[in-house]
């Protein structure tokens, strides 16, 4: 895939973001800058608001309050630049669609008023499938792939998109060993060309070896930075309470 040119004002500004359902504080209080070619894990507590934040980020929650931008516009103008990817126990595996398919949806945002399909759409749609390796799958149905398979189909779609963020709800979940270090691999190729991931994740003791940055979140945001600076037992007792462990002994959440 061709690469993304990682510029100073290719740049993520959030800003005392809070989102509620009905009168339930679900965000409060989130602010952090980040920029193309990092990966950043949001970690917390079941109910902290990760998915939320992911769904606002991606334009599919309205703020109550605060700002979100990218490259210095509301990020509700970009929203071409933005792939989102749900928990996987969201989508229905079983629609009757081929990866190829899948695919193609990632062009839908670059098709004209008639939405007919241009040799560059195919182009593009040829160059994700490689680059996810699923040339040999493109007919195969979706729901006939293994986890990793169809995460990577989705993953496709985005390359497909040209999105330079990516937001992910829980990618690694369900995924064996195998699956799990293909899926880091392709984290890092991601960086590589330029492009932003940001990522809830549940295993505490993977995140320092996969993720560049992390925002600490229970409902209030309570830390955000560099993995080796936040990501302190300190910081992990404020989000998590002072029962559990301190890093180690194969901690999820």
């Amino acid at each position: 895939m061709k690469a993304h040119d990682c510029k100073s004002h290719h740049v993520l500004e959030v800003e005392n973001l809070c989102v509620s359902y009905g009168k339930v504080p679900a965000v409060r209080e989130v602010a952090f800058e980040t920029q193309c070619g990092k990966s950043v894990a949001l970690v917390g507590p079941n109910g902290a608001g990760k998915s939320t934040l992911l769904k606002a980020l991606a334009g599919l929650e309205r703020p109550e309050c605060g700002e979100i931008r990218w490259r210095g516009r509301a990020m509700t103008q970009s929203s071409h630049e933005i792939a989102y990817l749900p928990q996987r126990e969201e989508i229905d595996w079983n629609f009757p669609a081929t990866v190829r398919g899948i695919v193609d949806m990632g062009r839908y945002p670059h098709l004209g008023w008639w939405r007919r399909f241009r040799s560059e759409d195919a182009e593009r749609v040829d160059a994700a499938l490689r680059a996810m390796d699923l040339e040999d799958l493109q007919d195969r149905q979706i729901s006939a792939l293994s986890g990793g398979q169809q995460q990577r189909a989705f993953l496709a779609r985005a390359l497909a998109q040209e999105a330079h963020v990516f937001l992910l709800d829980e990618p690694f979940t369900g995924l064996d060993a195998d699956a799990q270090e293909r899926l880091r691999a392709l984290f890092d190729s991601l960086k590589a060309e330029g492009r932003l991931i940001i990522a809830s994740h549940h295993d505490l003791d993977t995140v320092p070896s996969i993720y560049d940055e992390v925002l600490l979140q229970a409902t209030t945001q309570v830390a955000f930075g560099a993995v080796h600076e936040v990501f302190t037992s300190r910081h992990l007792k404020q989000v998590f309470g002072r029962a559990m462990a301190v890093m180690g002994g194969g901690q999820t959440v």
